[in-house]
């Protein structure tokens, strides 16, 4: 596993079916915008693939063949080898709901 403040990446075995393009902004591939500051992370490489759930945006998945790196402006950029993997958003409790963390 490899976290990036309030973003987590899980390798997995592999990709569900019915996926779709993931988002892009501007063509970066984004796995998480933060609310608090409008920073993204985002992750770049040669070969990467950002899909994601067709009945949910929010639930992401990359596709690397060689590696990757995961920036932010406020983190220190990660390195993420080749693999599958699911973006899992840390989120918080508040009475009666959960949120994503503000990051």
């Amino acid at each position: 596993m490899y976290r990036q403040g309030d973003v987590l990446i899980v390798p997995i075995d592999d990709l569900p079916g019915g996926l779709v393009p993931g988002p892009r902004d501007g063509g970066r591939l984004v796995l998480a915008r933060g609310e608090a500051t409008g920073h993204a992370h985002v992750i770049t490489g040669p070969d990467v693939a950002l899909y994601a759930a067709p009945d949910d945006i929010d639930r992401l998945f990359v596709e690397i063949v060689t590696k990757a790196r995961v920036v932010h402006e406020e983190h220190g950029a990660i390195t993420v080898p080749a693999g599958r993997y699911r973006i899992v958003r840390q989120r918080e409790y508040v009475p009666g709901d959960y949120r994503y963390v503000a990051d």
